[in-house]
């Protein structure tokens, strides 16, 4: 499609963690076979100018292979680069002493690593036995291996005094060890996993003031009755448009998503297996999805009304917010 960019992000190799916040969902891991990197990369290739490909959708680096993978990442894109971010594997920086000085060859300067809490809310909230232990011996290592590390905490109802006690350990870290370490709060969306944690999201009120120097956008930040009473009277429709620059989420099964939420079975484009390209990519274009033809045909004002809480002091960001109204929506069509 002329003037249109195409972002690709395959699920080769999955993810070591089954993180409670995983906003694009829980999937298994399963290596598709030879030769997939190859099938669909160029499934696309006579429809975009620009195609940027990564062989990861949830855990970059998640493979022994890293340093050839990004190689072939690079040599699968079509007039365009991939670009390493700012994410890397915490998992292989405790457990490959190779990986720190690949990432650094590549021009990683920062690398961001989660918090949900302590030692035992980490572990929960990761999915792994360690991973508070993994994600503090990988901050040491970042720093030693001359990257900085971005700290970004997840806080709730649960776990808002542990990510206080976290803010304490960072300035110290600052104080003692690399000045340049990055930290920052903040709700997360509420959506795929991290919809069931509806129950705790933190209460906009209770946020401890001590965060809130360091809460992202807090001057945007809103309560759930804000949003509402923003939305009660809007007779628009919801709109997740694609733009010049379309980012699609691969699944070891090829099937095929965008970015916009997550990966449940009303957001699915269609598979690359069982579907024409030509008839596919018209269908990526224009929005021809089950979603998108569903938001065509309610409001925002039908959706707060039936979803939305107006007493509630949960806090959200208003986009994030419109994502769970409509995606509240989709659950109750139960396709």
């Amino acid at each position: 499609m002329k003037g249109k960019k195409l972002i690709l992000a395959f699920d080769m190799y999955g993810c070591p963690n089954r993180c409670l916040h995983c906003w694009i969902g829980h999937m298994p891991n399963v290596k598709p076979e030879d030769g997939a990197d190859d099938f669909v990369a160029s499934y696309f290739y006579p429809y975009f100018e620009q195609i940027e490909f990564y062989s990861w959708l949830r855990e970059p680096d998640f493979c022994p292979d890293y340093r050839q993978r990004w190689e072939k990442d690079k040599a699968l894109s079509k007039n365009a680069e991939p670009e390493r971010f700012e994410l890397a594997s915490f998992y292989r920086i405790v457990r490959d002493d190779g990986y720190i000085p690949f990432l650094r060859s590549v021009g990683v300067k920062k690398v961001q690593l989660s918090f949900f809490g302590l030692k035992e809310t980490q572990d929960r909230y990761v999915g792994r036995n360690g991973a508070y232990d993994e994600i503090m011996l990988a901050t040491e290592k970042l720093i030693n291996g001359g990257i900085i590390p971005r700290w970004q905490c997840f806080i709730n109802e649960e776990n808002r005094e542990e990510i206080t006690a976290i803010y304490k350990m960072a300035a110290r870290i600052r104080e003692n060890n690399c000045k340049e370490l990055e930290f920052f709060v903040h709700e997360g969306s509420c959506e795929g996993e991290n919809e069931k944690l509806y129950p705790i999201r933190i209460e906009k009120d209770h946020i401890p003031p001590a965060l809130l120097p360091v809460y992202l956008n807090y001057d945007k930040l809103k309560t759930e009755r804000e949003c509402c009473l923003i939305l009660e009277n809007d007779r628009t429709s919801p709109e997740f448009p694609t733009g010049d620059e379309i980012t699609l989420y691969v699944s070891n099964k090829y099937d095929v998503y965008y970015n916009f939420t997550n990966m449940k079975k009303p957001w699915i484009i269609g598979n690359l297996k069982e579907d024409k390209p030509e008839r596919f990519t018209d269908k990526i274009i224009n929005g021809d999805t089950y979603a998108l033809n569903k938001a065509r045909e309610c409001s925002w004002s039908e959706l707060v009304r039936k979803y939305g809480d107006f007493s509630s002091g949960k806090a959200f960001d208003e986009g994030d917010y419109k994502t769970y109204l409509f995606n509240r929506y989709l659950n109750d069509l139960q396709i």
